[in-house]
């Protein structure tokens, strides 16, 4: 650590001011639905920010929520469709959605086990969501996985409406992608209730070959005030998808032939199969009560429970019966060892928890106290549907369980040393117990295993005139995954730690312009990555590296003229992110064995070392609707993505190319006679028809006496666009 603080040193003492306007950096002011946490104040958050909310609602036609963020900075965002519909993905400074924590209202929302996120299974979310927050590094402490590169807070308390209302929203567009979205709203019904219930629909065709995607939701909101300092909320959120498997990539010889090939779901004989989708469904409970003691005390409580169940299924080609527990087929004379089937692989999870507070407020200091307690259990199993012959019908090959308590507690701290000077601190315990039966390669693996994370922040913040200045230093913790630890007793890899050090600098020179930077070292210890090591049962795991860093600067600047007319807001982060030593595996396909390549500071994978984007919005006409100003918008979205490599050994024949792709919205609101509102919007996207490749894999082997490398990639769709209408009663 101590060899990187230099580099730090140097970097803050060459930082310029950077962005958003102070009073876009206040603490979001959430419905009165929200469970309170206290968290220090983010006008000095140069690492936190909101998305806009009348923006967020623009973007929102058919694109998955990782696609609002887009705009942010040091964000990179992937589809596997290639359109935004479907799966999609996001990395905030290179960590992608397994080291992200994301929590809806403060419930957490990644899988225990793979600790990624999905949000193909929560589809069109953003139509009942007031605010999302992203917090790059370790931010604060929250309930569920640890934030090991960013944090995302979504809320979605839809019941903030008084009046009565509803509304209708139509998209449609490129590849037959169509989007309908129905909204209900009671209004406050005799001062104590009221309740929203949304109903989405989306589908697409996909730009890669059969990667379709039919995505249904629903939510329910309802609100009860007890008393003006006592209230309660249900929340429900239901998710269904079907999506066409592509999430293997296109092979890299069929980029310049076919940017749609899709081999998933070949068979024997050319065609495929019809039936090679993912299935799931998701359903998220949510009880919230908060009550206010008096002007120094609220305390409150959380009770939810996550019900997730699906399969994909998959057609595959010569699959040996040894590997299904089955004997060989005897056909008279003849032995076949193998054959094609379709099979189904099944998770059936139940995640559920809890958690209490209690915050104190006081002019000198505020406090908070949290204690969550969660609990999943998982089923995976395995279902062979039809086989070619030799296998049973209904035939299970595989049926194992796994469970995981997490408890954590945590408490804040914010003493007002002064008008200018304020002290945070933030100290967490978190206590995780895991216990796997099997994997489906290795059914005959068991762990029991057990970790305890201490992890503290503290953070010193000055404010002047027209300056807020800020210093964080913060560790984070980390279990390894469920594919990590497919290993003997002997082999399993340990946690992660990282080391963060965030200096923050908003300038604020007058009400038109603003300024913001923010400079950062992230260092890793025991960071788990992929070698390509078979690790002593056989199986391809992530690997503890002893040292690795992130360390940049982002900077940021928003100007708003005093006209009104337009608005402009800019980014570029610029960044080194190396793995200090680094030994990669190849299998040897000449002699048996893998062969050992050893690499120094190397660049980490999918990490690119400039990022940039802007969103200029013009407002050309103003309209008055029901007492409020309505705009006519044109957004301009333009967004720069450097080159990244495939894996970690920074080979120029494993790597993503830079893309530049510039994307435009139109949104026009019409108030009608009756008192409602027409919406009339389009969205182009990539317009200049840029081609392009924003995610993909490598594998590595060694043969005829030299490395080789098979690389799939992720083609992203040329030109393409929407059109919506929308009406507001």
């Amino acid at each position: 650590m101590k060899k990187y603080l230099p580099m730090m040193l140097t970097l803050i003492s060459t930082s310029v001011f950077a962005q958003n306007n102070k009073d876009t950096l206040r603490s979001i002011e959430l419905p009165a639905t929200v469970i309170k946490e206290y968290k220090q104040n983010l006008k000095d958050e140069a690492a936190t920010k909101k998305v806009d909310p009348k923006l967020m609602q623009r973007l929102n036609q058919a694109s998955d929520l990782p696609y609002v963020l887009n705009a942010m900075s040091n964000v990179v965002v992937t589809s596997d469709a290639g359109t935004g519909t479907g799966y999609t993905g996001i990395r905030v400074r290179g960590a992608d959605l397994t080291r992200i924590n994301v929590t809806m209202n403060g419930v957490p929302v990644n899988d225990p086990e793979s600790q990624a996120t999905y949000f193909v299974d929560m589809p069109d979310l953003l139509s009942s969501t007031q605010a999302i927050e992203l917090t790059k590094g370790v931010g604060n402490s929250t309930n569920g996985n640890a934030s090991f590169g960013a944090a995302i807070a979504i809320h979605n308390l839809d019941v903030q409406d008084l009046k009565a209302h509803a509304s209708y929203r139509l998209d449609y567009g490129t590849f037959n992608t169509i989007k309908n979205t129905v909204r209900l709203t009671t209004g406050l019904i005799k001062q104590h209730l009221i309740a929203t219930v949304r109903a989405s629909s989306i589908s697409s065709d996909g730009y890669i070959d059969r990667s379709a995607s039919v995505l249904k939701a629903l939510q329910g909101t309802f609100k009860y005030i007890v008393n003006p300092n006592t209230q309660l909320v249900f929340n429900y959120v239901k998710g269904k998808e079907k999506t066409g498997q592509a999430w293997d990539g296109v092979p890299q010889d069929s980029l310049a032939t076919n940017r749609q090939f899709n081999d998933l779901g070949m068979r024997s004989d050319g065609t495929y199969y019809e039936n090679q989708t993912d299935n799931y469904q998701q359903d998220y409970y949510q009880f919230f009560a908060d009550h206010h003691i008096n002007n120094h005390f609220t305390i409150g409580s959380t009770l939810f429970y996550t019900k997730g169940k699906g399969y994909y299924e998959e057609y595959k080609i010569g699959e040996y019966f040894s590997d299904y527990g089955l004997p060989n087929f005897i056909r008279g004379n003849d032995t076949m060892e193998s054959t094609d089937l379709a099979r189904q692989l099944w998770l059936d999870n139940d995640f559920y928890g809890g958690r209490l507070y209690l915050n104190y407020f006081s002019k000198k200091m505020d406090a908070g106290l949290y204690l969550n307690y969660n609990e999943y259990k998982g089923k995976h199993f395995g279902d062979i549907i039809w086989a070619d012959y030799g296998v049973p019908n209904g035939y299970q090959w595989y049926h194992l369980t796994a469970q995981k308590n997490d408890a954590n507690i945590y408490g804040m701290l914010d003493y007002k040393f002064s008008e200018n000077l304020r002290l945070f601190a933030d100290l967490q315990y978190r206590q995780v117990h895991y216990t796997l039966n099997g994997f489906r390669h290795h059914p005959e693996i068991r762990h029991d295993l057990r970790y305890h994370f201490f992890n503290p922040k503290l953070k010193l913040k000055y404010t002047s005139n027209k300056t807020i200045s800020s210093l964080l230093v913060g560790i984070a913790q980390k279990e390894p995954n469920r594919d990590d630890i497919e290993a003997s007793a002997s082999s399993l890899p340990k946690p992660e730690k990282l080391f963060d050090v965030e200096w923050n600098e908003v300038y604020s020179p007058n009400r038109h312009w603003a300024f913001y930077a923010t400079t950062f070292l992230m260092y890793y210890q025991d960071q788990l990555v992929l070698t390509g090591k078979l690790n002593d049962v056989g199986a391809y795991t992530r690997t503890n590296i002893p040292e690795s860093y992130r360390t940049g600067i982002e900077l940021e600047a928003a100007w708003k003229p005093a006209c009104r007319y337009v608005e402009v807001k800019g980014n570029i982060a610029l960044s080194e992110n190396k793995i200090t030593q680094f030994d990669e595996y190849l299998d040897d396909y000449d002699n048996g064995g893998q062969v050992k390549n050893s690499y120094t500071k190397t660049d980490i994978s999918f990490s690119p070392n400039v990022v940039a984007a802007a969103t200029i919005s013009v407002f050309p006409l103003k309209r008055k609707w029901n007492r409020k100003t309505e705009n006519l918008s044109i957004d301009i979205l333009p967004k720069y993505v450097g080159q990244q490599y495939l894996d970690n050994t920074q080979n120029p024949d494993r790597k993503l190319k830079s893309y530049f792709v510039n994307d435009v919205l139109i949104h026009c609101p019409l108030p009608l006679q009756s008192g409602a509102k027409l919406i009339l919007r389009t969205g182009i996207y990539n317009v200049f028809n840029h081609l392009y490749e924003s995610n993909g894999a490598s594998y590595s082997y060694f043969v005829n006496q030299k490395a080789q490398a098979a690389n799939y990639y992720y083609p992203q769709a040329g030109r393409r666009w929407m059109l919506g209408i929308g009406v507001e009663f």
